[in-house]
Formats: structure tokens, C-alpha cells, sequence
């Protein structure tokens, strides 16, 4: 057997980011089993609401991720509309960049290295002094942009899009856990480092045998990105990242991983 063919491929992303995943999984013969350790909730926060009352200001708009668009949309359809027309748009990756492709809107920057330090670099030859910078996004992600676009002069906006929460219902979860245990699963993914955390704090008491099954490496882990790869390294777990952080890509670093 090659690569994903007839194993198991634990997919910890939301379920409805999940679709690329499990047709990747499939077609190369693998079974793709979705279990979600993390809930995505968009609501129209006060500071969300704000930023859309801003929108014909900001010189810049940043998007993290397909989410904080999709809110941002959903709560303040018209902001297209009301956006400056100088107004320039970042996005952090080539799947953000399709969902803004969606809303009619084309990214002025998509770096190179799709993390927060990716965007920060591609911003290091702009004049961010005194623009108005207009960040949605959840407000559980690491601090790295604002800060590094605060210290390069500019005014940020901060707007809570979505919240990333555990799921409501745990079992689905739990029983993840000891087929992980079992060696019933041959590889598990992570897509961001709360889809890691997430799985200890939910394994409970088992968590000390769920780190030595993936640290005896019963069970392959791939991570998308360094970022989503550190809550596991300071677990001991070592784990396959691609170097280009897409899904598409990890999938690719795993399914070779499997064939060796």
C-alpha cells in the first residue's frame, strides 16, 4: 500500500473547512475521518460593527482568514460599497484570497510565507505611518500583526469577527482520543495550534497516553505550520509540516511521509 490508501486521517479543522481535506484524503485512497476540536462563530461584535463604520477611512484592510471575511460580510454587507476607494487589502493566504475573489475584491498583497510574519515582512518597504489599519479576526490569535503594525506607525483597528470556541458537544472528541490510543487512526492533522490544544484539554485523563501514542509515533501528526507545530513540540511530539503552510500541501508532506 502507497501513502493514504486504505489508512485512516484524522482532519481536527472546522467541518465546514473541511471539504479540500477529505477530497484530498479520498482521492488518494485514504479515509478521511472529520472530527472538529474547534468551532468557528461569527457575531456582529461592537468592535466588528465599528470597524464597518470606519471602512470609508482605512488606507488598509487586512484579512487572516476565509472567517473574518465571511463576517465582516455577513454583518456589514454594504462594505465594499462604503470602503475608501485608495483603500488596499492584504490577505494572509491563497485560500483567503479566493473567498475575497468572491466578494469581487482583488488582494494587493498575498505573501510568500502565509503567517503573520509573512504579512508583517511584505509591509516592511510600505509607509504604514499614521494609516488606518483594519484588522477582523478572532481575538484568540497571537498578538505578532497588530503589535508589528502598531510599531511600524500605523493606527490599527482591531475587530473581533468570529470567536474560536471548543465544541458544544465533546464526545465525537473523546472517542477520537482512544482511537488514537487504539491505533485505530494512522495520521491525525492540525490546521492551527487551537485545533491542537483543544484535543489534550478535551482527552482530559487521558492525555498523558494520548501524547506517548502520538510521541511513540504509533500515529503520524502533521502540522500545517511551525505556528500550529509548537503546542505539539512542547508536548514532545514531533510532527510533518510542508514547507508552503497550505492544506493542500500537508496532505501532500503526509501522504509522502506514508509512502516510504
Amino acid at each position: 500500500m502507497k501513502g493514504f490508501e486504505g489508512k485512516v486521517i484524522g482532519i481536527t479543522r472546522p467541518v465546514e473547512r473541511s471539504q479540500a481535506a477529505v477530497e484530498i484524503v479520498t482521492q488518494h485512497g485514504g479515509i478521511p475521518l472529520v472530527v472538529p476540536t474547534l468551532e468557528l462563530e461569527s457575531f456582529a461584535s461592537e468592535s466588528l460593527l465599528d470597524l464597518c463604520q470606519r471602512a470609508s477611512a482605512l488606507d488598509w484592510i487586512i484579512f487572516t482568514s476565509p472567517a473574518s471575511l465571511e463576517s465582516l460580510f455577513t454583518y456589514c454587507p454594504d462594505f465594499k460599497e462604503k470602503l475608501n476607494p485608495q483603500c488596499q487589502v492584504a490577505v494572509i493566504g491563497p485560500r483567503t484570497e479566493r473567498v475575497l475573489n468572491d466578494y469581487s475584491i482583488t488582494a494587493d498583497i498575498v505573501p510568500e510565507n502565509y503567517t503573520a510574519e509573512g504579512l508583517l515582512e511584505e509591509f516592511q518597504d510600505i509607509d504604514l505611518y499614521k494609516k488606518k489599519v483594519g484588522v477582523p479576526r478572532t481575538f484568540k490569535a497571537r498578538n505578532v500583526l497588530p503589535e508589528g503594525l502598531k510599531k511600524m506607525g500605523a493606527t490599527v483597528y482591531l475587530a473581533e469577527a468570529y470567536k474560536s470556541t471548543k465544541p458544544k458537544d465533546t464526545s465525537k472528541i473523546k472517542l477520537l482520543v482512544d482511537d488514537i490510543i487504539q491505533g485505530k487512526v494512522d495520521a491525525v492533522t492540525f490546521t492551527s495550534p487551537l485545533t491542537v490544544t483543544n484535543l489534550f484539554e478535551i482527552s482530559g485523563d487521558k492525555e498523558e497516553e494520548l501524547i506517548n501514542s502520538f510521541k511513540e509515533e504509533k500515529v503520524l501528526v502533521a502540522a500545517i505550520g511551525p505556528i500550529t507545530q509548537k503546542p505539539l513540540a512542547d508536548r514532545g511530539i514531533k510532527s510533518i509540516t510542508p514547507p508552503k503552510y497550505t492544506v493542500k500541501a500537508m496532505l501532500m508532506q503526509l501522504n509522502e511521509e506514508m509512502s516510504n
